[in-house]
C-alpha cells in the first residue's frame, strides 16, 4: 500500500490552501476530494440550471432536529464550496477575537488574538487576489499595508446608491472581493464582470476559488497528488495516532495511509467523519474526550433582501459595496447588529421560489430588472445543543435553533431605513417593497464551530495549532475551529488559518 507523508481530506478553502502552503516542502502529499472537477460548461452561468434544477448539488439528504429530510446547499467538487461562493473575503474585526456581549448571550474570547492572525490575513489577501481599500470601513482591524489590488469600481447604478448612502450619513466602503480583475488593462484581466458570479461557478476561472488559486499550483509540484471521487467514511486509530483512512472509490473500498492526517471536509462533514470513526479506544468518536465534536455549530443569521425600485438596474457585477455602521451597535442598540453587503445580480429565477403560483415569467423578469439584492449577516452564538449527530443508518442529523434574532431583526430595519433615506429609487408604485427571506437551515455555506480550538482539552477539541488534543497526527483546517462566528463571512479567516497551520506544519514535518 502506498503511504504518504501528509493526507489532506478536502480541497476547499482550508484544505486547498494548506496543500498550496505545504507543496514546496517536498513531502509526499495526497489531497483526497469526494467530488470531481466541476465541468466547465455553459450551464455554469445559467440561473435556471444552478438555482432551479440544482445541477451541481450532490443530491444528498440530511435530517433536521425533528427528523425531517432536507437537501443541503453544499457542493462536492475540487475547490469545495469556494467554486460557488461570492468571494467576499473580509477579516474578522479585532474585537471579534475578544468576548462580546450580544442580545442573546456572549460571544466567547478566542485563544488567539487578531495580532496572531494579522500576518496570515495579509498573505491570504495576496494569494486570493482580494481587491479592497484600507481606511474606508469604520470597523476594519489594524493593517499598515494596503490591499495588493485596488477596490472594484462601482457600475453607474451602484455608484449612485453608494453616493446616496454616504450622503445619508453612513460610511459605505468597497467590499473586499477575491477576483482576477484588471480594470486598467482589460486584456490582462480574466474577469469579464459578468452578472453570474455570486452563487455560480466561474466559467472563465476568474473567481479566486481554492481550485484555481491553490490546487492547480500545488499540483505543479511532483510531490503532490490529487485523488478525486473518494468519499472518506472513517479514520482508524491505534492509541493516539490515526493509522489509516477508510473510504470508497467508485463504490469500492479504499484504504489510505499517511503519517499526518488533515481533515478539511467542512465543519459538518469533518465532525461527521470523527463521529463515525468511534472505536473501543474512542467510544464517543475521535478527538471527542471533551464531548464537543459536532457541538456549537454556527452558520450566521443571514437574510437575502431584494429592494425593488422604479428605476432599472442595468448593473452586471453588483457585489462591490458594503456597510458596517451597525456592526457593533447603534444609537438605539446597545449590542452588535451585524454586516450589510450587496448581493450579486438578482435574476428572475432567484425570485421564482418565493413568487405566488402561476406568476408570469415576464412579471418576474420585470421585477429582477428593477431589483437590487442585499445580504445582511448577524452573529449567531455558540450553543452546545446546535450540533451534528449521526443517525444509526449513518445519515447526518443537523440540530439547529436560531438565536440572537433580535439583532438580525434590528439590522433589517436599519437597512430598510437606510435605503428609504436614499430617495425614491427604493419605492415602487408608490410604496417601498422589500422581499426579505431568512436563509433556511439547508444553506450551510457559513458552517463553523463544530471542533473549536482552545488551550483546555476539556472545553475544546483542537489546540491552538488546530491539532486534535486527543491524537498526535490529526489536524483540522476548515471552519470547524471557530469558537465564535463574528458577523462577517468566514472564508478569509479559514484561508488565513490554513496558511498559519501550514507554516506550523512545515516545522513539524
Amino acid at each position: 500500500m502506498e503511504k504518504f507523508d501528509v493526507i489532506i481530506i478536502g480541497s476547499g478553502a482550508g484544505g486547498g490552501t494548506l496543500a498550496h502552503t505545504l507543496a514546496e516542502t517536498g513531502k509526499k502529499i495526497l489531497i483526497v476530494e469526494r467530488g470531481d472537477f466541476l465541468p466547465r460548461e455553459k450551464e455554469n452561468w445559467e440561473p435556471h440550471s444552478v438555482f432551479i434544477e440544482g445541477r451541481y448539488n450532490p443530491g444528498e439528504e440530511w435530517l433536521d432536529k425533528n427528523g425531517k429530510s432536507f437537501t443541503p446547499g453544499t457542493h462536492y467538487f475540487v475547490g469545495g464550496n469556494t467554486k460557488f461562493y461570492g468571494a467576499a473575503l473580509i477579516r474578522l474585526r479585532k474585537e471579534d477575537f475578544e468576548e462580546l456581549k450580544h442580545y442573546d448571550g456572549v460571544s466567547p474570547k478566542w485563544p488567539l488574538t487578531y495580532e496572531d492572525f494579522q500576518p496570515y490575513y495579509l498573505k491570504a489577501e495576496e494569494l486570493y487576489s482580494v481587491h479592497g481599500l484600507r481606511g474606508e470601513d469604520p470597523t476594519e482591524p489594524p493593517e499598515n499595508s494596503p490591499y495588493f489590488n485596488p477596490p472594484l469600481s462601482h457600475e453607474p447604478r451602484i455608484q449612485e446608491i453608494f453616493d446616496q448612502i454616504k450622503e445619508s450619513g453612513h460610511k459605505p466602503f468597497p467590499l473586499p472581493v477575491g477576483i482576477r480583475l484588471n480594470e486598467k488593462n482589460r486584456e490582462k484581466s480574466q474577469c469579464v464582470r459578468c452578472d453570474t458570479c455570486d452563487g455560480f461557478p466561474c466559467l472563465v476561472d476568474a473567481k479566486a476559488d481554492a481550485h484555481t488559486t491553490c490546487i492547480r499550483r500545488a499540483l505543479e509540484h511532483e510531490n503532490v497528488t490529487l485523488k478525486t471521487g473518494v468519499k472518506i467514511n472513517r479514520l482508524l486509530t491505534s492509541g493516539r495516532k490515526v493509522t489509516a483512512i477508510e473510504g470508497e472509490e467508485s463504490g469500492k473500498p479504499i484504504t489510505l495511509e499517511g503519517d499526518l492526517i488533515v481533515l478539511s471536509c467542512g465543519a459538518i462533514n469533518s465532525s461527521a467523519v470523527l463521529l463515525k470513526s468511534k472505536n473501543d479506544e474512542h467510544p464517543n468518536g475521535l478527538a471527542n474526550s471533551s464531548g464537543l465534536v459536532g457541538r456549537n455549530y454556527m452558520c450566521h443569521n443571514n437574510s437575502a433582501i431584494v429592494a425593488i425600485s422604479t428605476k432599472k438596474n442595468p448593473t452586471h457585477f453588483q457585489k462591490t459595496l458594503a456597510v458596517n455602521d451597525y456592526y457593533f451597535g447603534a444609537d438605539d442598540s446597545e449590542y452588535p447588529l451585524g454586516h450589510i453587503q450587496l448581493l450579486g445580480k438578482v435574476k428572475k429565477e432567484m425570485l421564482e421560489g418565493d413568487a405566488p403560483a402561476l406568476t408570469p415569467g415576464i412579471a418576474l423578469e420585470e421585477m429582477a430588472d428593477h431589483a437590487i439584492g442585499w445580504w445582511i449577516t448577524s452573529e449567531d452564538l455558540p450553543d452546545t445543543e446546535n450540533r451534528v449527530e449521526i443517525s444509526p443508518e449513518g445519515q447526518i442529523i443537523l440540530h439547529y435553533t436560531q438565536n440572537n434574532m433580535e439583532a438580525h431583526e434590528r439590522l433589517l430595519k436599519k437597512l430598510k431605513k437606510m435605503l428609504e433615506s436614499c430617495g425614491t429609487h427604493t419605492h415602487i408604485f408608490p410604496s417601498s417593497i422589500y422581499l426579505s427571506k431568512k436563509i433556511p437551515l439547508a444553506a450551510v455555506a457559513h458552517q463553523v464551530g463544530t471542533c473549536r480550538f482552545g488551550t483546555d482539552p476539556s472545553s475544546s477539541v483542537l489546540d491552538t495549532n488546530c491539532k486534535a488534543h486527543d491524537l498526535d497526527n490529526l489536524y483540522i483546517v476548515d471552519g470547524s475551529f471557530f469558537p465564535s462566528i463574528s458577523g462577517v463571512n468566514p472564508g478569509l479567516t479559514i484561508i488565513a488559518n490554513a496558511i498559519r497551520v501550514g507554516e506550523h506544519l512545515k516545522k513539524v514535518l
